[in-house]
């Protein structure tokens, strides 16, 4: 098709050539034989013609001077003389180049586009794989956990099975002996017996004495089974705590960074907002323009998890903080600051604490919140403690040593506000 088009036009040039002047008709007119020519071609060939004239082409005679304006081939010559001028030949050249361009922008797009969805998908099958083989170690180590509790288990009992055996044993074998040299005696008094018949009896025979046997040992089948009629999986689970890596930390508050409205408990696990300033005493540590605390245990290496239970208290804050945050300021939470951190506002409004804050769209209002600090991959993860799903991550964690932040907040007033409570595994009983 793009190679007959050039013909085509050719053609079309050529049908519309005036055959006296051989170019395009100027003012195309029409004689009566249906020959076309410039108006001013066949009048100029006409001119001192007397008598009949006639057709250039096909020498037709007319008898007179007529002919009709064609304003159809007239339209058409126009067409083709504005499609062949230099100007539109070159503007049409100028849009080809244009949209080529333009279809050439689209397709480097469509290719890199194209480049950057494998580079992703690379990326998150690395990624995967690497998520996998962190998990199946997590589980691996889990996994070891349980078979080396279900093998020493295994083991006691198999243990305790064979001491309550042998002791059986042992009194069994004990009384075999007794029976064999009881059997023994009866037989000679038998023979003694046997013998008065004969002879006068003037002593009795030697028998051995009795063996003395401890009495049978008691099997306790309750006190034997108990202890693995338990709930084995309850006990197993509690002792998982100590192997866990990173295993819930039990973390106290540091009473020097509190603020001086916030009360502590006496085993420093319960920090609540109080009307009244407690007596203190100044120094760089303590939190004096914000009702903060931080906890007395800092971390800047390895990975730490740790609980808070905030209850049903309508606004808090907690996270991580840096060592290094100014204490005597009112700043705003944010990682630029040297915070990490989650809030609550009016009972059900949850932000992270970013600049501006991010808003959390919770499905339930969690009672317990877990914190998750990687220093090495500086994350700081929120979990609801209940189900432990993810409520918030920073990938952008402090540098540098960090300690568990906490903010009870300033109650309104109305009545007196619930305790922030750090938990413990196994729970430590409050003193205060």
């Amino acid at each position: 098709m793009a190679a007959a088009a050039p013909s085509t036009k050719g053609s079309l040039r050529e049908d519309l050539t005036c055959a006296i002047c051989c170019d395009l008709f100027r003012d195309p007119v029409m004689l009566t034989c249906m020959h076309h020519f410039c108006k001013p071609c066949i009048s100029r060939y006409w001119r001192g013609t007397q008598g009949p004239v006639t057709c250039p082409q096909c020498r037709k005679e007319f008898s007179s001077k007529q002919f009709q304006t064609n304003y159809l081939v007239a339209a058409m010559v126009e067409k083709v003389r504005v499609t062949t001028s230099d100007t539109y030949i070159k503007n049409l050249e100028k849009q080809v180049k244009e949209m080529l361009e333009s279809q050439r922008l689209r397709m480097e797009d469509c290719i890199n586009s194209i480049r950057r969805n494998k580079d992703k998908m690379d990326t998150i099958k690395r990624v995967g794989a690497d998520m996998q083989a962190r998990v199946k170690g997590e589980f691996t180590a889990f996994h070891q956990i349980l078979h080396d509790e279900e093998i020493c288990m295994l083991e006691q009992l198999r243990r305790e099975q064979e001491e309550e055996v042998e002791k059986v044993h042992r009194h069994s074998e004990a009384m075999e002996l007794a029976v064999r040299e009881l059997e023994e005696n009866m037989r000679l008094l038998q023979q003694a017996s046997a013998d008065t018949e004969n002879i006068v009896l003037t002593q009795l025979p030697q028998i051995k004495p009795c063996v003395q046997v401890n009495i049978a040992p008691e099997f306790d089948i309750n006190a034997f089974s108990n202890k693995y009629m338990a709930p084995l999986q309850y006990i197993t689970w509690r002792k998982m705590f100590k192997s866990l890596k990173p295993g819930p930390s039990p973390l106290t508050f540091d009473v020097d960074t509190a603020h001086p409205s916030i009360q502590v408990s006496r085993d420093k696990t319960a920090a609540v907002e109080c009307d009244v300033m407690i007596p203190h005493n100044d120094h760089n540590k303590r939190f004096l323009q914000c009702v903060n605390i931080l906890a007395a245990q800092g971390f800047q290496s390895g990975r730490h998890y740790w609980e808070v239970e905030v209850g049903s208290k309508p606004k808090w804050d907690l996270g991580v903080a840096s060592e290094a945050v100014d204490r005597h300021t009112r700043i705003k939470l944010s990682p630029e600051s040297g915070y990490w951190t989650l809030r609550l506002r009016n009972g059900s409004e949850y932000s992270a604490g970013t600049q501006p804050w991010t808003r959390l769209q919770l499905v339930t209002a969690p009672q317990r919140l877990g914190v998750y600090l990687d220093c090495e991959e500086r994350r700081v993860s929120f979990y609801n403690a209940d189900d432990m799903s993810l409520l918030y991550s920073f990938t952008n964690g402090p540098r540098g040593k960090a300690f568990p932040f906490f903010s009870p907040c300033i109650s309104d007033g109305r009545q007196k506000p619930p305790p922030i409570k750090l938990l413990h595994y196994p729970p430590l009983a409050l003193s205060g």
